[in-house]
């Protein structure tokens, strides 16, 4: 049997490489996958904890409000509140950003995430997953609370982002330093596990994941795109569609086997439906640290900077040569 490598040992080690490392992103980093691990939990036993189904309420996306949505905000909130280290969060579940107590001295980061990607599913079972990313603060840490400022950096400016899917087995993928890491929880451990060491997409179209439904309301980026797909190409012969319809479970596959998934902008969805801080940048900056690309058609989305947390933009993520495709094409006169 290979020697197990834990979240814990990974991050020490990757810690131990950069002698001017203070240990303190290694242990957020560990709080993120700690929370995880307990929303894991809770989405395995969910019809059993009586959290399927809705709260009742409408989040400030007009959204329902899923019960296990709530118990992973509030997961997440409780890992991070008192460490330290985190000034504030904001998330998909909360209108404005939220300030943390962050003990003797001011937090130097901000966290943001979508706690529970793809909640419409739940009970389905179909895979679900935690979108987050970390930023250091702009503001002076001593200078008082953290403030939506501190939120508005492009996604280049990233400390670290990532997910966590819950499906068959519940994987934690995370990037920092160029590099992509995934980790499977072990069951009888209780403990991630190094399974998937330097991640790097392959360059093939394995898979394209497109709501082909909603085709007659497209722009001409992705219309191109989906005809380039389903053409007589080389490039695309063994291409076949896949679309979950779990913006997590869509790039984790492609990702790893190779493809593009696309969410553009349609008649009900001006300008697009994903939300540009808590998706597509922490997703953006996974899937270019692996070796692809991801744009909105006209700007690659780690140069854009959020105008407001819950800003929306329409997603071209995977593989290079499909999104080059789709920004050639956006970019046209009509």
């Amino acid at each position: 049997m290979s020697e197990l490598v834990t979240i814990h040992r990974h991050l020490i080690e990757a810690q131990a490489a950069h002698p001017e490392a203070s240990g303190e992103l290694s242990s957020l980093l560990g709080s993120i996958a700690l929370a995880a691990k307990i929303i894991s939990r809770n989405v395995n036993k969910a019809g059993l904890l009586n959290v399927l189904g809705g709260t009742g309420d409408v989040n400030v996306q007009g959204e329902r409000v899923m019960k296990l949505d709530d118990l992973a905000n509030e997961t997440l909130k409780a890992c991070l509140r008192y460490n330290g280290l985190v000034a504030g969060i904001a998330t998909e579940e909360d209108d404005d950003i939220v300030v943390l107590p962050s003990g003797p001295a001011s937090g130097k980061y901000v966290v943001f995430y979508d706690p529970l990607d793809g909640s419409s599913n739940i009970d389905a079972n179909i895979p679900i997953g935690t979108i987050w990313g970390i930023y250091q603060r702009t503001t002076p840490a001593h200078d008082g609370p953290v403030t939506a400022a501190d939120f508005m950096q492009p996604g280049s400016a990233l400390v670290a982002s990532g997910y966590a899917i819950y499906g068959s087995s519940t994987m934690f993928v995370y990037a920092a330093g160029g590099v992509v890491s995934g980790f499977t929880l072990d069951p009888e451990y209780g403990e991630f596990i190094l399974s998937h060491p330097n991640i790097e997409t392959p360059d093939q179209c394995k898979c394209y994941s497109m709501n082909e439904r909603n085709s007659e309301d497209w722009g001409p980026g992705p219309t191109a795109l989906l005809a380039a797909v389903k053409s007589t190409s080389p490039r695309y012969q063994g291409s076949t569609a896949r679309y979950v319809g779990s913006l997590v479970a869509d790039v984790h596959r492609n990702l790893l086997y190779g493809g593009i998934f696309v969410y553009p902008e349609d008649r009900k969805s001006k300008g697009g439906k994903l939300r540009l801080l808590y998706e597509a940048i922490p997703l953006a900056y996974v899937v270019e640290a692996a070796g692809g690309t991801a744009s909105t058609g006209r700007e690659r989305i780690l140069d854009m900077v959020p105008t407001h947390i819950h800003q929306r933009v329409p997603l071209c993520i995977g593989n290079s040569a499909e999104v080059e495709l789709y920004e050639r094409h956006s970019t046209e006169p009509t």
